[in-house]
């Protein structure tokens, strides 16, 4: 994931409170990060959107993966913000997202894309991950603990 994830576009603390909010929040780090010009985070929260209107990413036990490409990136990006009272995110099992990972890439590499959406899911498997990441109050203590994280491509 350290491969992906901006470690200072990373959220302890979500501030939103909707989906459309938590992405705008992320994206917001991400220009702040500067991945996008102030001019461009409407049309990357709007492609987000778009992308979301075709089925939630909010895939089960507490995780979403808002996701969407977009011109002129060097290559993929992404962020993760933490919820500690949840969001709702229309997700398949219905429950509230407290992991929010946002990945933007470019639109004519889809092999990382697809690879970080694997390994995203593979983690949000392993719940004692999930439950040390959702006990991190700073972005210091998350990127600690994501650097430790072993390879999911090596797990059985």
């Amino acid at each position: 994931m350290k491969n992906f994830l901006i470690r200072d576009a990373i959220v302890p603390a979500l501030l939103a409170t909707t989906k459309e909010g938590a992405i705008r929040e992320l994206v917001g780090t991400l220009q702040a990060a500067g991945f996008f010009r102030p001019t461009e985070v409407d049309a990357v929260v709007k492609e987000i959107l778009r992308r979301e209107g075709l089925g939630s990413t909010g895939i089960g036990r507490g995780v979403a993966i808002p996701h969407s490409r977009f011109e002129g990136l060097p290559q993929l990006i992404g962020t993760l913000g933490l919820s500690k009272t949840g969001i709702p995110f229309e997700s398949i099992d219905g429950q509230d997202v407290r992991m929010v990972f946002l990945l933007v890439s470019k639109p004519d590499q889809p092999g990382p894309h697809l690879h970080a959406l694997e390994t995203i899911v593979r983690i949000s498997e392993d719940d004692a991950f999930i439950n040390q990441l959702l006990a991190c109050e700073t972005r210091e203590q998350i990127w600690s603990l994501i650097e430790g994280t072993p390879n999911p491509w090596n797990r059985a």
